[in-house]
């Protein structure tokens, strides 16, 4: 499945939200990249949806469950609230991209062993060219749950990414200076 009829671009913040990113490695200077990203897709009219994530431990509408101070969207701008990693699982992501135009994805976001990871297969089995912006995902320390550092899942995400392949599709990986719209 390809969606090469779809000529649009967008950029999908996933999960930048206080307390998602509380802990961090290299909250600021992620989230400042984020940011200068989202001020060149909107300079170059580029769609910039935005995830957020709510459960029981991260309720709606509550103080951790807002997006961090620095980020904020505009009023045109589409905000899908998720329950699943995966931020196309029972949302209406995929009508926002379709309303849209668009066929490839730039992902930015949290946690990259985790929403940002399933966001990425989510859109490349349903037909998305798909690029992570390697500099721009982050996640927090689980080494005490058997998880490798923080610095090697983000490594690894950029590393397994750069390699998937499926007909029809592109999956690739970028710092955020090299993307272009």
């Amino acid at each position: 499945m390809s969606l090469s009829e779809r000529g649009n671009d967008a950029l999908v913040v996933v999960d930048v939200q206080r307390d998602v990113v509380a802990g961090a490695v290299d909250r600021d200077a992620v989230v400042a990249r984020i940011a200068s990203l989202v001020d060149r897709a909107r300079a170059a009219d580029v769609e910039v949806v935005w995830i957020q994530h709510d459960d029981a431990g991260l309720p709606e509408e509550s103080p951790g469950w807002e997006l961090v101070d620095e980020l904020a969207p505009s009023p045109s701008e589409s905000v899908v609230r998720k329950q699943y990693g995966d931020a196309f699982e029972a949302t209406d992501l995929e009508s926002v991209l379709t309303a849209g135009a668009v066929g490839r994805l730039f992902v930015v976001g949290a946690r990259s062993d985790a929403c940002v990871r399933s966001t990425l297969h989510g859109a490349f089995v349903r037909g998305y060219d798909v690029t992570l912006v390697g500099d721009a995902h982050t996640t927090e320390d689980h080494t005490a749950y058997g998880a490798p550092p923080p610095a090697q899942v983000i490594a690894h995400t950029n590393l397994y990414w750069s390699f998937q392949r499926a007909p029809g599709r592109e999956a690739s990986v970028v710092d955020a200076d090299s993307v272009r719209w």
